[in-house]
Order: structure tokens, then sequence, then C-alpha cells
């Protein structure tokens, strides 16, 4: 994964923070399994996630993403990724409890 210091907390519905590294849309990951969330910078330092998700390989490509094209219209400007080895079950409850309390555009 390229190396950055940039990091972003988002905070569940549950209440539960979670620390996310921030990336351009178009970096390439290694193959780690983690969450994400596609997100619009609507001022410096400001997000606004428009989708997020969940894979056991982060190097896939995300052009392919079935929801990609959402993404694009919502003028999507980051991906923000966090590494997450504790399975998939951890995974997906990780990102259903944010996309509880964000309901980004683009899960709908």
């Amino acid at each position: 994964m390229t190396t950055t210091t940039t990091t972003i907390r988002w905070t569940g519905q549950t209440g539960r923070k979670y620390t996310y590294y921030i990336y351009p849309i178009g970096t390439e990951f290694k193959p780690e399994p983690g969450n994400y969330i596609f997100a619009r910078e609507s001022s410096l330092g400001e997000f606004t996630p428009v989708y997020i998700g969940e894979t056991g390989d982060l190097s896939e490509r995300f052009d392919n993403h079935h929801k990609m094209p959402c993404i694009r219209r919502a003028w999507a400007t980051h991906i923000h990724v966090h590494i997450n080895r504790d399975g998939v079950q951890a995974r997906r409850s990780e990102e259903a409890d944010l996309v509880d309390r964000w309901d980004p555009s683009c899960n709908g």
C-alpha cells in the first residue's frame, strides 16, 4: 500500500470510531482485506461519504466496481481505507455500522 500519514476517523451509528487512511482515487493497494469509503472532499479536510464497502482484496481494480458510475456522478475525490484482517464478518459489521450512520448516496 502507498504510504501516507493522512487519516480520518469515521464514527459509526454505534458510536464506534474507525481510523481510515486517505488516498486519491486511483491509488493501487496491496492484496489485503479491508473496508473502504469513496468520499467527496466538500471543503479542505471535510469529507462526505458517497459509498462505503468492504473487500477481501483491496488490490482489486475499483474502476470495475459495480457502483462506480454512481460514485463518479457523486464527484468522489478520495478513497479512505482501513486494513481489516479480522474476517469478513467484522468487515461487514463495520460497513453496516458506518452505512447506518452516514447513509451514503451510492449505497442505496
